[in-house]
C-alpha cells in the first residue's frame, strides 16, 4: 500500500489532504498507460543507497564467519555478561535506527500519508473512517497513528514527526529482536541467542524497512510472530487475539490465518475451535466498534474489498514468479496459459496451504509452526498474485526461528538467502531509478532476484520434507 504523491521534501506543516483519495507513487495510470515509477527517490536520500549496499555485503560477510567459527567453537563468547550485552545491543540498534531516521525521512508518498492519518485520527478519532480524508487501511494501526498525532500535536515534538512515525517499527525491530534472544536462548543457548540477535539488529534487509522507508511491516511481522510463539506454548485462544489484531492491521494477515488452524486440526478439539473463534470475534469487534458510529453495518467488509481491489496485477513489483516472467503490473484478469493470473494465484495458495497443513499434521508437533507460517509466506508471495516488493518481509524472522525450534542448520541459509532477496527487493523500489516499469521490464537484479525467491521456496520445502521423513522413520524406530 503506498500514496501516489511525488517524493517531497517535508516541512513541519500538514500535508495536502489530496481529496481522501489514496493514491499510489508505482501504480498510477495515465490514460490507460502502464504504470510508472518515479524515477528518483529524492537526491538525499539516493546518496546514502551505495554505502549501504557495502554495509549490507560487509554484514552478511561478516556474519557467516562469525557463525562459521562459532559452530566451529572457534567462537566463544561465553565469559561476557550475557544480560548486558543483549540490553547494550538493543540499546546500540534503537540508536542506529533513530539516528538513520534523521537522515533519511522516508519514502515521501508513505510519510505523508501516515502524517495525514495521524493529523486526521487525532482530531476526529471516532469519525476516522467516516471523513474525506479516510483511509485503506484496517483499523488497528489507526489507533498507533492517533497517539503519534497526539504527541506531534504537542508543540515540542511538532518537528519529530518523521522519527515518531517511524518509531512503532523501531520499537518492533528491537522488541523481535529480544524475543529472537529468549527463545534461541530457551532453545539452543545463550552464545546462540546473542549471535541471532546481532543478525537480526544489524541486518539493513531489517531496517531499511521500518527505519528508511518509513514502512510498518516490522510491526506487523512482531503481530505475526507472537501470534506463531503462542501456538508453540500451547496458547492457542490467545493466538487466535493476536491473529485477528494481524488481520485487523494489514489483510496480508489472512496469509498466516491457516497455521492456527493446523493447530486447532491437530488438537482435533471442536470446543478448542470455539473459543477462538469467539475470541475472534470479540478482538474484532472491540477493535471495529469505536469506528462504527454512523457506519453502514457491512462498512468493515467494504473497506477490506476497497482494499484488496486496489491492486489487480499479478504482481506490483514484488520479485516472484510472475515478475520472472514479465508479468509485473499485468492484469490480474489477463490470460497465462489457459487461466488468468487471478486464479493461478487462487490455486497456489490452496496448494501451499495444502502442502503446509500436510507437514503440520504428519509431524504432529507445534514447533513447526513457524515453519508453517514461513511457508505461507513464502508460497504466497512467490505464486500468487498482487504482491508488493515489501510482503516477504516476516520470511526473514520466520526463517530465523524455524531454525532456532527445528535446530536444522539449512534454515540459516534460508536466513541469509532471505535477507538478500528481501533486502534487494525493497532498495530496488526505494532507491532505484529504473525509469518505467511495467509487465515487460526486466533487469539482470529483478530476474535474479525472483528466481532466487522461487528457488529458496524449493529449499524450504525440501527441507521440510526432509525433516518430516526423518520423524517419519524414528517413529519407526520408537515402535520397533
Amino acid at each position: 500500500m503506498r500514496a501516489k504523491s511525488n517524493p517531497t521534501n517535508f516541512s513541519n506543516k500538514e500535508p495536502q489532504q489530496n481529496n481522501g483519495k489514496r493514491q499510489n507513487n508505482n501504480t498510477q495510470q495515465h490514460n490507460g498507460k502502464q504504470p510508472q515509477m518515479n524515477k528518483s527517490f529524492g537526491n538525499t536520500s539516493n546518496k546514502y543507497a551505495p554505502v549501504l549496499t557495502v554495509y549490507f555485503v560487509l554484514f552478511l560477510i561478516l556474519f557467516i564467519i562469525m557463525y562459521r567459527l562459532f559452530i566451529n567453537k572457534k567462537l566463544k563468547i561465553s565469559h561476557i555478561n550475557k544480560k548486558l550485552s543483549i540490553a547494550l545491543l538493543l540499546c546500540i540498534g534503537v540508536f542506529i535506527r533513530i539516528s538513520l531516521s534523521t537522515v533519511m525521512e522516508g519514502y515521501s508518498g508513505d510519510m505523508m500519508l501516515f502524517n495525514n492519518w495521524a493529523s486526521s485520527a487525532a482530531k476526529d478519532f471516532a469519525h476516522f473512517y467516516s471523513s474525506a480524508n479516510s483511509s485503506d487501511y484496517p483499523p488497528l494501526y489507526i489507533y498507533v497513528l492517533f497517539l503519534i498525532g497526539k504527541l506531534t500535536s504537542i508543540s515540542g515534538l511538532s518537528s519529530y514527526y518523521s522519527i515518531l512515525l517511524k518509531l512503532p517499527s523501531i520499537i518492533a525491530d528491537i522488541g523481535t529482536a529480544y524475543l529472537i534472544y529468549r527463545l534461541a536462548k530457551k532453545y539452543i543457548s545463550v552464545e546462540s541467542g546473542l549471535l541471532l540477535s546481532v543478525f537480526y539488529i544489524f541486518n539493513p534487509a531489517v531496517f531499511i524497512d521500518s527505519t528508511l522507508w518509513g514502512q510498518v511491516d516490522s510491526f506487523f511481522a512482531l503481530l505475526i510472530v507472537l501470534s506463531v510463539f503462542l501456538i508453540c506454548e500451547g496458547k492457542t485462544v490467545f493466538s487466535a487475539v493476536l491473529f485477528t489484531c494481524a488481520v485487523l492491521m494489514k489483510p496480508q494477515g489472512i496469509i498466516f490465518l491457516p497455521v492456527l488452524l493446523f493447530e486447532i486440526i491437530r488438537r482435533r478439539n471442536i470446543g478448542l475451535f470455539i473459543k477462538c473463534l469467539i475470541s475472534a470475534i470479540a478482538t474484532a469487534v472491540v477493535v471495529i466498534l469505536p469506528f462504527s458510529s454512523g457506519q453502514n453495518i457491512l462498512w468493515i467488509f467494504k473497506l477490506y474489498a476497497k482494499t484488496i481491489s486496489e491492486y489487480p496485477y499479478a504482481s506490483i513489483n514484488g520479485f516472484n514468479f510472475y515478475s520472472l516472467i514479465g508479468a509485473n503490473y499485468e492484469q490480474s484478469s489477463n490470460t497465462f496459459f489457459i487461466f488468468s493470473y487471478g486464479t493461478w494465484g487462487i490455486i497456489a495458495i490452496t496448494a501451499i496451504t495444502l502442502l503446509s497443513l500436510y507437514i503440520y499434521i504428519k509431524n504432529k508437533n507445534k514447533a513447526f509452526a513457524f515453519a508453517a507460517a514461513l511457508v505461507q509466506i513464502a508460497g504466497v508471495f512467490t505464486f500468487s498474485t498482487g504482491m508488493h516488493e515489501r510482503y516477504l518481509f516476516p520470511a526473514l524472522v520466520l526463517s530465523i526461528l524455524s531454525y532456532v525450534y527445528l535446530k536444522d542448520k539449512r534454515f540459516f541459509t534460508l536466513c541469509i538467502g532471505y535477507s538478500i532477496t528481501i533486502y534487494a527487493n525493497i532498495y530496488y523500489v526505494l532507491f532505484g531509478n529504473s525509469g518505467v516499469m511495467n509487465s515487460n521490464s526486466h533487469s539482470i537484479l529483478s530476474d535474479g532476484i525472483s528466481f532466487l525467491n522461487i528457488i529458496l521456496l524449493i529449499y524450504l520445502i525440501k527441507i521440510l520434507i526432509d525433516i518430516t521423513k526423518k520423524n517419519k522413520l524414528l517413529n519407526l524406530e520408537r515402535i520397533e
